[in-house]
């Protein structure tokens, strides 16, 4: 019996073996590609999320705040709202009750009710400070409603970095969105997917 024969592969066996590896490789290739898309649509997902539930709506309410305290400013007349003379309070009071208290409930309530959707793994400071901010000017207007106007702001500050933090963080994942919406895998998986939806 010639061995040499059983050794050196026919053109049948070698042809077997490419398919199998060609299968194994386009197996693997499409676990991989898919895999990639899945981590790529929850990242997505998320960022979605932390968007629309969290940095969305508190960076729209901090611009609205900011928009309407400048506008109370150029209206007195005043670079700074510190100190509230005697004449500016009436009016101070009615918008502090009518547009930044409200809007001040609507981010103290996104940043208690939505903390898990925080970008960092520890809650930043400048949020803590604006909740504790809103607190204190609770506590002032409960004096308003009871005819006590000695004080008139907050005891706790507004926390400066807080307006920095909030653009910043939704600028960072408006980026974030788009890059992921925007990348070539994501337009291949999209293509995929609608032609298997039609």
């Amino acid at each position: 019996m010639d061995l040499s024969a059983l050794i050196q592969p026919s053109l049948l066996h070698s042809t077997v073996i490419l398919t199998i590896l060609l299968a194994f490789a386009g197996y693997l290739v499409t676990f991989l590609s898919a895999r990639m898309l899945a981590q790529r649509r929850d990242k997505l997902r998320l960022v979605n999320k932390r968007l629309n539930e969290f940095y969305g709506p508190l960076y729209v309410a901090s611009e609205a705040g900011d928009i309407a305290y400048r506008s109370l400013l150029k209206r007195q007349g005043k670079a700074k709202s510190e100190p509230i003379r005697d004449e500016d309070l009436k009016e101070w009071m009615l918008w502090m009750t009518t547009i930044f208290m409200p809007l001040n409930d609507i981010r103290e309530r996104i940043i208690i009710e939505r903390a898990y959707l925080i970008i960092e793994e520890k809650m930043p400071q400048c949020l803590l400070d604006f909740v504790t901010h809103v607190v204190g000017y609770k506590a002032v207007m409960a004096k308003w409603a009871e005819g006590d106007y000695t004080e008139r702001r907050s005891t706790i500050g507004w926390p400066p970095e807080f307006d920095l933090y909030v653009k910043q963080s939704y600028a960072a994942l408006k980026a974030e969105q788009t890059r992921l919406l925007h990348s070539t895998t994501s337009r291949v998986f999209h293509s995929l997917f609608h032609r298997r939806r039609t």
